[in-house]
């Protein structure tokens, strides 16, 4: 049901910065959960950043105090700037999103990826 579109990946050079974005379609619902993850090659996935549609975060480690993510409620739209940038930064961002609107377990979407590269 839900469709999960990101937006804003690129290249960019250490220290700089990026804003990804990422629309979900599909519920005429605030989604209860929304964030990114990420993977690098030979890695596994790791939580980037969560927030919730009451405005509760959270960070992995690796990204506190250099990424924000933020959210529109009413679009169901998520966007996370980042800052900063290492080449440590270097993967596929994934959009996510966890929805109790049709069932009390949750469901949980995937967007297709977008690639972060940081070059040193």
């Amino acid at each position: 049901q839900v469709q999960l579109v990101e937006s804003g990946g690129g290249l960019v050079q250490t220290g700089g910065s990026l804003g990804l974005s990422c629309a979900a379609s599909g519920t005429r619902y605030s989604i209860r959960i929304m964030g990114w993850y990420r993977q690098a090659p030979g890695k596994q996935r790791e939580l980037v950043a969560t927030i919730t549609n009451d405005d509760k975060t959270n960070y992995g480690d690796s990204v506190k105090g250099r990424f924000t993510i933020s959210r529109d409620n009413a679009k169901n739209t998520v966007h996370l700037q980042m800052n900063s940038l290492k080449p440590e930064d270097t993967a596929v961002y994934y959009c996510s999103a966890v929805d109790y609107s049709k069932n009390w377990y949750g469901s949980e979407y995937w967007g297709q990826g977008t690639q972060v590269a940081v070059t040193s």
